[in-house]
This record gives C-alpha cells, structure tokens and sequence, in this order.
C-alpha cells in the first residue's frame, strides 16, 4: 500500500471540491486518500479544514499534516467515524479561511520586499500574518511602509511558480530569504514562487504554500506596531483590510 498523496492544494490552489479514494487510517483519527485539497500545516501556514463525505457519511476535518511518505494526513474529531478504506470520498475544502491564507501568504511576500532585511520568522493566519525581520532598529516611518505595501499589491502582478534543482538553489543562496525555515530538500527539486514577470518582477523565493494569482486579490493591507522580540529581532504584524 502506498501512502503518496497527489498534491491537489499546490497544483489547483482555487479548486474547492474534489474527489479521491481512501488509502488509510491512522492512529489518531486521520484519513490518507490518494490526493488532497487541503494543505498540510509547513512553512508558517495553518493546515486546511473542511470535510469528508462518502455515501450517507460525513465527516469533519479539522487540520492537515504531512506524513514522512509523502502523505497528507486529513485529522478528523476524536471518536468521528471515518470513511472505510478504499471508499471514493468528496473533499469540500472551508474556502473562505483557505482563501484569507493565500491572500495574507502572498501579502507576507510582498512584506519582505518592502522589507528587505532577512526574515527570521513568521506565521500566517486567517486575514493576517507576521513575519520577524533581523531589524536592529525598527522603520522610522511605518505609515510609509504600509503605503509602499499597498501601493506594490494595487499593482496587480501575477503570482506564478517555477520549479529548480537543489544544485541550483545552493547556487543561488539569496533565493532564501527564511533563515528560521530551509527549503524542503532530498526530493532533487525545490518549488519558487515568482510575483511579477519580466521587467515587473519583484520577488523569487522557495515556498511551497498557497498563493493567489494576483496581487490585488490581497486588496488592502494594514501594518500594525511593530514589536521588539530580542536585540536585533523586530515582529511586524499586518492584517487584511
């Protein structure tokens, strides 16, 4: 029995329902299909919820994991009844909250232009996110910022992804801009997220997250205080508009 998981979340991020069969239980309430629309919590950004139906059965999911097989686990609530192994299940992803993910992870993207000091951290949340910047003294003015943020986002670049080898990536250290979270490796290549294209293009790294296809879908973006988390370490938070 294979536990590989056909990656639908990063292939059809809009895809909002989708079929699959079951290839597993495990111990803890989960569910293994074949494929999956819901993303496996990594990277700063929360699994997927949403639920499983098959027959006369439904079942919620509250969270997606990766497995070390290159699975998906689909976590279910304790003592759910779960669909039998084999069985064709619907997948219906929570839209809404999978949606509010891309918009704040491409946001956050953006964030590290504006900002282009090395990040440290970050976290993305449902309409906002943070990302820590190895920032000894925080922007004299963040009100300009928050307009340069906004002002990039109003551009309406497209999002798309690239893929290279890892040989390349070593090659290209300052593709990296996470020094808290390494690129994925040991699977020969590494996934890039580029926004813009051409003369427009304003941003390349590894991500293997949930994106928008264009910058504007992000809509307005706020900044909010910037907090002191070490000597050198500063956490700049934004929330949707």
């Amino acid at each position: 029995m294979t536990e590989a998981t056909l990656p639908l979340f990063r292939t059809q991020p809009y895809l909002r329902e989708a079929s699959a069969r079951v290839l597993a239980h495990t111990s803890d309430g989960g569910v293994i299909c074949d494929a999956s629309l819901f993303y496996p919590t990594g990277g700063g950004q929360p699994g997927d919820s949403g639920a499983l139906h098959w027959g006369e059965g439904e079942v919620a999911i509250v969270e997606a994991r990766k497995t070390g097989a290159g699975g998906v686990v689909l976590l279910t609530g304790a003592g759910a009844a779960l669909p039998p192994v084999g069985a064709e299940v619907t997948q219906r992803l929570d839209w809404a909250r999978r949606y509010l993910h891309m918009r704040s992870h491409t946001a956050l993207h953006l964030l590290s232009v504006v900002i282009p000091l090395p990040v440290t951290g970050g976290q993305i949340g449902a309409g906002k996110g943070r990302l820590d910047f190895d920032m000894p003294e925080p922007p004299d003015d963040v009100a300009a910022v928050e307009a340069a943020l906004n002002a990039m986002i109003a551009r309406d670049l497209v999002v798309s992804e690239d893929w290279i080898t890892e040989a390349e990536l070593e090659a290209n250290p300052g593709l990296v801009k996470t020094l808290s979270v390494a690129p994925p490796k040991g699977q020969g290549r590494v996934r890039l997220i580029r926004i813009g294209a051409g003369a427009t293009q304003v941003d390349l790294q590894p991500c293997g997250g949930t994106h928008v296809a264009r910058t504007a879908e992000i809509g307005p973006v706020r900044i909010g205080k910037i907090e002191n988390k070490g000597r050198q370490n500063r956490r700049v938070s934004i929330t949707l508009g």
